[in-house]
């Protein structure tokens, strides 16, 4: 299938935070969907037929419009295609009030949940909802899933002041009833329930997973409690904020910043919910976040982001802090693939993928240049160089990629860091430039099902330059911990 027509999309107006880009990539009975961010352009390309219709959002609110969807909320049923998130109709700039500050207002955001239908080549709207205030807004909808059992939508909201949680709406826009007032913003289908993410406070990230019983209407939840107590190498993680979910091996897996935790969240006695980690450079933006899990081959392939968001004018300690840990580069974002009990690096990208689909024997990834930005880092206009290319599906048996991993001392201070999967590489070393004599730990483990406990191992360190192979670890996923924390080491890895 030919895809050289797809676009680069330049920066151009839409009022927001840094950059949004390319969300929804949903192929469905011939039809390529996908929405621009912030442009808030939905674009419907039927690719047997050879048309396009664009769509700006006008049915909520007058333009110029902003905005669209950054979560990749969409679903596919029969000849429809249901598209959620939040737009701004029409956009307000307020421009740099306090000196170089930037803001944008709230007043005309709105959540939104449309509905194409294929065969018509039409575009509906199906509910929209606005608290119509200057700095705050309604949880926009961040996930769409179809429960076919009482043919409805469930969305997920978890990213705004008030209206949060777990919703429904029938496919024709009736029956607005919230189920579950706990924040949610990703989910997934497991067995006869649909699981969501429990994400209550932003900076501490996600506290649990909810789940809804399909049949009976009944929420069920699971609390994680101590984190270190659910790791398979035995340590904690920082903020853990909510990246993507999918379901697959009979297991909910849901990617957060730092690794994914995976079991069976419907019934902890059958199987409990287990921390893996997976890509945790602790003070870092790097995480599965605002892009896409897909099913391919029975396996799930996920995209972890080195550049989601950032902050651009830090204001006080908190927003510095955060300058540093968005900013600061350690990898590049990463396809992986996941079959347990191995996960693969399968490609490496820039600043970010935020889309994933399969189209017969090619993947389709939706990239972005930049980040989202923070509050006061508002512009007239969508930063990012963002578009769409294509790659054969079998990149997924073949060599890893080279990439090179850097992170400093300061980063990661004495806590757990890394979960790099080994599987595939020939070569693999780690050196670390100490300023010290130190010690340093080595977790080895796999993201088996169910998950064990890391196997450990202990290596010395001197003051200057250590190189470690890790290539003895094969297949393997490693962690690392410094016995004392070392500021001022700069660690490396090279995976070849």
């Amino acid at each position: 299938m030919d895809f050289s027509w797809l676009e680069l999309y330049s920066p151009r107006y839409g009022p927001e935070w840094g950059s949004g880009g390319i969300f929804g990539l949903k192929y469905h009975r011939g039809l390529l969907y996908y929405t621009v961010a912030f442009e808030a352009k939905a674009n419907f390309i039927n690719i047997r037929e050879g048309y396009v219709r664009r769509y700006n959002f006008e049915l909520v609110g007058p333009l110029p419009t902003s905005g669209g969807d950054t979560y990749n909320a969409v679903e596919a049923v029969d000849d429809f295609i249901y598209f959620g998130g939040w737009v701004h109709a029409p956009a307000v700039y307020r421009g740099r009030e306090s000196g170089s500050l930037a803001t944008i207002s709230f007043v005309n955001k709105f959540s939104h949940v449309h509905v194409y239908d294929i065969r018509e080549d039409s575009v509906r709207l199906l509910w929209k909802e606005s608290l119509h205030h200057v700095t705050d807004w309604v949880g926009e909808v961040s996930e769409i899933i179809y429960d076919e059992i009482n043919d409805r939508l469930l969305l997920a909201r978890g990213d705004g002041m008030i209206n949060l949680g777990v919703y429904q709406i029938d496919r024709r826009g009736g029956s607005y009833k919230q189920l579950s007032s706990r924040p949610a913003q990703k989910g997934s289908i497991l067995y006869d329930h649909a699981c969501f993410d429990i994400l209550e406070n932003w900076v501490q990230g996600v506290s649990g997973i909810q789940c809804i019983d399909l049949v009976e209407n009944k929420l069920k939840t699971v609390y994680f409690g101590d984190l270190a107590q659910r790791s398979v190498d035995g340590d904690s993680v920082e903020s853990p904020l909510t990246g993507v979910t999918a379901s697959a091996y009979g297991r909910f897996f849901l990617f957060v910043r730092g690794g994914v935790f995976v079991g069976n969240p419907v019934d902890e006695s059958i199987e409990s919910v287990k921390f893996v980690r997976m890509f945790d450079f602790v003070k870092s933006g790097y995480n599965a976040r605002r892009t896409m899990a897909k099913p391919i081959g029975g396996g799930i392939l996920v995209a972890f982001n080195a550049f989601t968001e950032n902050v651009v004018k830090p204001t006080n300690d908190f927003e510095k802090m955060m300058f540093l840990a968005t900013n600061t580069i350690v990898a590049p974002s990463l396809l992986v693939y996941i079959t347990p009990p191995t996960a693969r690096i399968v490609g490496a990208f820039g600043a970010r993928i935020t889309g994933i689909e399969i189209v017969g024997d090619k993947i389709l990834l939706a990239y972005n240049t930049m980040a989202n930005s923070s509050r006061y880092d508002a512009q007239p206009i969508d930063g990012g160089y963002r578009g769409i290319f294509s790659i054969p599906t079998s990149i997924l048996n073949s060599p890893p990629p080279p990439i090179r991993i850097k992170i400093l001392g300061t980063q990661v201070d004495n806590k757990t860091f890394g979960g790099i999967p080994l599987a595939g590489y020939r070569e693999a070393k780690m050196v670390i430039r100490a300023s010290k004599p130190n010690k340093l730990k080595i977790f080895e483990y796999d993201i088996g099902l169910p998950s064990q406990q890391a196997f450990e191992d202990q290596h010395s360190l001197n003051n200057g330059k250590n190189i470690i192979d890790l290539h003895s670890y094969g297949n393997s996923i490693v962690s690392f911990k410094f016995v004392e924390p070392d500021p001022k080491a700069v660690i490396q890895i090279d995976l070849m």
